[in-house]
């Protein structure tokens, strides 16, 4: 395959989802004047099928907070105790940070001396930027003196600027810091097999629960084949949740439930954000790309790839709680939300990496490579387009058509109109489960904020379209136009 076709194909797969996107909105407008009772019966279908995915969704979500309750209530230490295949494991903990401050870095690493799991069996790595450098070397200097002697090892590394081959950002630091490790391990841990090693890759912010690492432990121990499965944990964006706006905390809050909804089936889940793997795998397939935005999901694919097709993602019901974004105003903090959203929707840059990966590979099945391309299309697709079909484009055809005697037509409003109320349910059900995720209210935040909490997600309709579509709509574009994207840092603010 010549380089001038590779790169053709590359391109092809990278402007495909846009184009996907934006040839429905076309299609949508345009039949709205030719054909308004087409598109009146399409969007009456696609609400029913998004009505039977609410529901479905919900029955899912429910499972995975059932576990989750479930799971949080046993004590994971006391179960290895009784299992002598743990007592040689160990954890190594990659913490990347660019500019954060002292009190973010110290508090995770304090949250990591208080876990259940033995500190003299967790090696800390805390990885910092060149272009941080004044920053970082003081925060590194406070976090060793003030850690010094608690765990089995704590390092520090500063990832150089302007390597070659890479992009600034997370992935690119893991990488280094990967990298450094091999020699750190060699050198301090030679005694230590790769085996029993298993990573946790967290955002900075990252605060586990407290037998989080026991229970990875007992996950690790006990499953089948445990060096080709990565472990994804529940992820809440709920350190500062009290104090965020409330469209952020719906963003925040969607995001949990939909990694709820993907627990709940293994079969189709990829890792994402803070989450743990094998060490061996890590070397195996070169540790995290340096060239990517979206490195938490690819690093799945790398290895599922490089095993042909046998390594999956295991589900972790314990949750790991982040800071959700913020700003110094109100529309900051919105516009923190939307670049967020936009760089998970940066997802969207896998598709060609899938497909090249599923036609080099000869081992994988049909099916599954339908499965996985499917899944991801389909998601991506219905990310970006779905709030605006039942929310906005939904109701064009029926203004273009009023006046018509077709039964459709006239029945047509109050068909969507009901289907809209149905789907409501699963708000009230979000609302709900989202009251039990909420961590202990700070002093400093009034009572009356649990109203708050309640009746935020009236806004459901309106983030759903400005932060859900408008954010995937953009990458996918950029993606289609080759206007690349970078690695933003999302701005944090944790009130004590």
């Amino acid at each position: 395959m010549s380089e001038k076709y590779s790169y053709g194909k590359k391109r092809f797969w990278e402007m495909f989802p846009g184009l996907l996107v934006w040839g429905t909105f076309a299609l949508s407008i345009g039949l709205s004047f030719v054909k308004p009772l087409w598109v009146i019966i399409f969007i009456i279908v696609f609400d029913l099928l998004w009505l039977f995915r609410v529901v479905y969704f919900n029955v899912f979500m429910f499972l995975s907070w059932w576990k989750y309750n479930k799971v949080k209530k046993i004590n994971w230490q006391l179960i290895i105790d009784d299992l002598p295949e743990t007592k040689n494991k160990y954890h190594l903990i990659f913490l990347p940070t660019y500019k954060e401050d002292f009190e973010i870095i110290k508090a995770t690493i304090n949250s990591l001396k208080k876990n259940s799991f033995p500190n003299n069996r967790m090696i800390i790595i805390l990885g910092g930027e060149e272009s941080d450098h004044d920053n970082f070397t003081q925060v590194s200097k406070n976090i060793q003196k003030q850690f010094d002697g608690v765990f089995r090892g704590l390092f520090i590394t500063e990832h150089p600027s302007g390597l070659d081959g890479e992009i600034s950002g997370k992935g690119s630091n893991l990488n280094w810091m990967g990298n450094a490790m091999v020699d750190v391990l060699s050198k301090h841990f030679y005694e230590i097999k790769d085996e029993n090693i298993i990573v946790s890759a967290f955002d900075v912010d990252t605060i586990a629960h407290e037998q989080y690492f026991s229970y990875l432990t007992y996950l690790y121990c006990t499953i089948e084949n445990p060096t080709h499965v990565s472990y994804q944990p529940i992820a809440l964006f709920s350190n500062n949740i009290w104090t965020a706006s409330a469209p952020v905390r719906v963003g925040a809050f969607g995001t949990t439930f939909w990694l709820f909804g993907e627990l709940a089936r293994p079969d189709r889940l990829w890792t994402f954000s803070s989450h743990s793997m094998p060490w061996k795998m890590l070397k195996d397939v070169g540790f995290w790309q340096k060239d990517i935005v979206s490195e938490d999901s690819r690093i799945f694919m790398q290895a599922f790839f490089h095993y042909e097709g046998d390594y999956r993602v295991e589900p972790m019901f314990l949750p790991v709680s982040m800071d959700t974004v913020t700003g110094k105003t109100y529309r900051e903090s919105l516009q923190a939300l939307y670049v967020q959203m936009r760089r998970w929707a940066w997802g969207v840059e896998h598709l060609p990496f899938l497909v090249d990966g599923f036609q080099r590979n000869k081992t994988i099945g049909l099916g599954i490579k339908l499965k996985y391309l499917f899944n991801h299309i389909e998601g991506m697709f219905t990310w970006a387009t779905a709030p605006i079909l039942m929310f906005v484009l939904g109701w064009l055809p029926l203004w273009v058509a009023k006046g018509q005697t077709n039964a459709i037509v006239q029945a047509a409003p109050f068909t969507l109109e009901q289907l809209m109320q149905f789907a409501m349910v699963g708000i009230l059900v979000s609302s709900v489960m989202a009251l039990t995720l909420l961590p202990k209210r700070p002093s400093k935040v009034r009572r009356h904020t649990w109203i708050v909490m309640v009746f935020q997600w009236l806004l459901l309709p309106i983030t759903f379209i400005v932060f859900g579509s408008f954010p995937a709509i953009d990458a996918q574009s950029r993606l289609m136009l080759g206007r690349y994207l970078g690695f933003n840092v999302t701005k944090k603010h944790r009130s004590k």
